[in-house]
């Protein structure tokens, strides 16, 4: 079987640090340009890391989303969002596309642990060793005692404190003033039941929605999904969102298809009008003839009057590896709905089409995210999002993006090895900073 798992590829990587409604009324042409030093730092030394011999998709993906979540630009560890009674509860998760049982860890509910997705790569490395090192063979961990494992690995543990910044409790408070204003004027209204709606302060500043996350493609085929985020901005207390629920937020997987070209190979057989022989000189005991009919010549006929039949030519197929990983951003909830990661590489294994266009099925302007929010699309924060992923057909890469809002933070490798940085589209982008605020 040809699967290309022995040839060395040209690794590849793309990270992302939120979507959602980012404009420019929404941010500010100086957090604009925060942004993208930003990205552009972790990415390219993140891809100094991924160009080192021997370095896996899965180290690479976990030191990328580590300085997201140590940068407070983002929604993830140090610049988490707060929940509505004004804490931090941190979500992750890390899945590869092979080379791990358990494929891939969620964790949740976490306050303490500095780097939470350093504890889900030491969660899913462990699955390979007896008991899991103390932590089983499970892929959804919460809470305290995921934490305690953390500080006996000799994990960073942090007082809640840490993950305190200024600009994320100021978005809180603000946020539960707007809601509280906003169920004033339907109180005061006619009395029916009436949608949320976004105020005029959230359509004019970019709340944080998404998780930071990074797909990295190795020079071995294999691919890892890293994400972190800290959820919704003022979401219930204990509330669970797409990032650590696995084939929501996050998905990785390969698999092999049968390649439409295929090998020939050389079947010696005796012919069916011959087939008869060997009884018959077993029943006479010629012994010579049947050692002779079982050892025929590799040429066309013999003496015995036994050659290859026609048949003898057989196909035997190869395969081509594909493998993808998908990260997503945006509003968790409509992602769990639409199990929308795995949803997407189906779409692309299973219905035979590219990933790039499978997520824009998903993700992309119209798409089925945008489609799950029905008459409340451009009313609330329901159905916004985007993907980011990679691609591996036999050792041809792509490296794929698109969402249905404002913007996406993110930055990656193309094919050539340019590191590239995007946050709008890129016909907006290479209109230059016109039309910024402030």
């Amino acid at each position: 079987m040809s699967t290309s798992k022995n040839v060395l590829l040209t690794p590849r990587i793309i990270i992302h640090g939120g979507a959602g409604n980012i404009t420019r009324t929404s941010i500010s042409r100086e957090r604009y340009h925060e942004y993208q030093v930003s990205l552009q730092r972790i990415l390219s030394s993140s891809a100094t890391l991924l160009s080192k011999p021997g370095a896996t998709a899965l180290d690479v993906a976990t030191f990328a989303v580590t300085l997201l979540e140590n940068d407070p630009l983002y929604n993830s560890g140090k610049g988490a969002v707060f929940t509505r009674a004004g804490t931090n509860e941190l979500e992750c998760s890390v899945m590869v596309s092979n080379g791990y049982q358990k494929r891939g860890v969620g964790l949740m509910l976490l306050k303490h642990v500095k780097n939470p997705i350093k504890l889900a790569r030491e969660l899913l490395i462990k699955g390979e060793e007896r008991n899991g090192g103390g932590a089983q063979d499970h892929c959804q961990y919460s809470g305290e005692y995921v934490e305690g494992l953390a500080k006996e690995w000799g994990l960073d543990i942090v007082d809640e404190g840490y993950f305190w910044t200024k600009s994320k409790w100021e978005e809180h408070k603000r946020g539960l003033k707007e809601e509280k204003n906003q169920s004033e004027k339907v109180a005061g209204g006619s009395g029916e039941n009436k949608v949320d709606v976004m105020s005029d302060w959230e359509k004019e500043n970019y709340i944080p929605l998404g998780t930071c996350g990074a797909v990295v493609l190795d020079s071995f085929g294999a691919i890892c999904v890293a994400t972190s985020t800290g959820g919704l901005t003022n979401k219930l207390p204990g509330r669970i969102g797409d990032t650590p629920t696995m084939g929501t937020g996050y998905w990785a997987e390969e698999w092999f298809e049968s390649s439409p070209k295929s090998s020939t190979q050389m079947i010696y057989q005796p012919s069916p009008s011959t087939s008869h022989i060997s009884m018959d000189k077993l029943s006479r005991g010629d012994i010579s003839g049947l050692l002779g009919h079982c050892m025929p010549s590799i040429s066309h006929s013999s003496s015995s009057g036994i050659g290859l039949s026609k048949s003898l030519l057989t196909e035997r197929p190869s395969f081509i590896r594909h493998a993808v990983g998908l990260s997503g951003s945006g509003n968790g909830d409509s992602f769990i709905r639409m199990i929308a990661a795995r949803t997407t590489a189906a779409k692309s294994r299973f219905a035979s089409t590219s990933l790039s266009d499978a997520i824009t099925w998903m993700a992309g302007p119209g798409g089925e995210l945008q489609k799950s929010a029905g008459d409340r699309w451009g009313k609330v924060h329901e159905g916004i999002g985007g993907i980011i992923g990679i691609e591996l057909v036999g050792t041809k890469s792509a490296v794929l993006c698109d969402y249905n809002c404002g913007g996406m933070f993110r930055a990656w490798t193309d094919k050539e090895g340019k590191q590239r940085c995007l946050i709008f589209r890129e016909d907006d982008y290479d209109s230059g900073p016109k039309g910024w605020s402030g």
